[in-house]
């Protein structure tokens, strides 16, 4: 590490060293495909290193990189670099504080990008603390001016953007965090996958516990990120709330069972059944599992 002006940068050698080893788990975690996605790390105020193009992540050499100024003069190297590093030194003009830049084409969180939806639903405590919400900037021609100028009224408020139909961009205070917060939002989105159109239940956070969270961003120095999408109030949190067995049933799509009865359900044509300690969603699940046995046994 060296200091100028007080602020702390990699050296050129750790700043290549670092960007190969980050392309080298972007490409084995299936982040990017081919010669996709692009890596820079700040060595100075007006300087970084950067990865190459039209090479993969995964193969690329120290001496692949090149080093350039903010203005996008080539200072060292034999390779050109991206025509994707305008935006990521729109990140560094925008935001100075910002010291690495990571882009990649997550398979989940690319999905999200196509189909128009921001990461910003709170139903993650990781992701409301450390990350934060996502946005998806308008779309832009890869490579053009038109990419930098979409995601610029988002470097300093969040920490990262959804490219519309193209990938994802995170940025940090080193290479590592700019990583990191890449595999954030690729585990972000894919928890909001599964919740949201798979298992198609959501238990999000109320606003008193989101506002708990943001208190402890804060406090780790997180001052970026906005606020999430939160509920008045959190249903798990409400007394005795519980899915009642036949809207168990139906979820798990089993026809011809007779619907479980707990304490407090009333019949139609019949009062109320008498009181029997209450049974867990576990419990129910297993009474269900046994009766459909039982149905198939029958049937056969």
């Amino acid at each position: 590490m060296m200091i100028i002006q007080g602020v702390r940068y990699m050296t050129d050698f750790e700043a290549k060293k670092a960007i190969l080893d980050i392309g080298k788990r972007m490409y084995d975690k299936g982040f990017v495909a081919s010669n996709d996605g692009n890596i820079s790390c700040k060595v100075g105020t007006n300087t970084i290193w950067t990865t190459p193009t039209g090479v993969s992540k995964g193969f690329m050499t120290q001496d692949m990189m090149v080093k350039m100024d903010l203005n996008g003069n080539i200072l060292m190297g034999r390779y050109k670099p991206s025509s994707e590093v305008k935006m990521h030194l729109r990140v560094y003009r925008e935001n100075p504080d910002v010291q690495a830049v990571t882009h990649a084409h997550p398979p989940v969180a690319t999905s999200f990008a196509i189909a128009g939806i921001p990461l910003d639903k709170a139903v993650l405590t990781e992701a409301v603390m450390g990350l934060g919400t996502i946005p998806v900037a308008r779309y832009a021609t890869p490579g053009t001016e038109e990419v930098p100028d979409s995601i610029a009224p988002f470097v300093n408020t969040h920490n990262g953007v959804l490219l519309a139909n193209h990938g994802a961009l995170t940025w940090g205070k080193d290479v590592y965090q700019a990583f990191y917060r890449l595999e954030s939002v690729e585990y972000y989105a894919t928890i909001l996958m599964y919740t949201g159109y798979i298992i198609e239940r959501q238990n999000t956070l109320s606003s008193s516990q989101v506002e708990r969270l943001l208190e402890i961003r804060r406090k780790l120095g997180i001052t970026t990120g906005g606020i999430p999408t939160c509920a008045g109030v959190n249903e798990a949190d409400v007394q005795g709330q519980r899915r009642s067995s036949d809207e168990l049933s139906e979820s798990l799509n089993l026809k011809g069972v007779t619907r479980l009865i707990r304490p407090g359900d009333v019949q139609q044509g019949r009062g109320e059944r008498p009181s029997a300690p209450d049974k867990s969603k576990e419990e129910i699940i297993g009474e269900v599992v046994r009766r459909v046995l039982e149905q198939l046994k029958q049937n056969h």
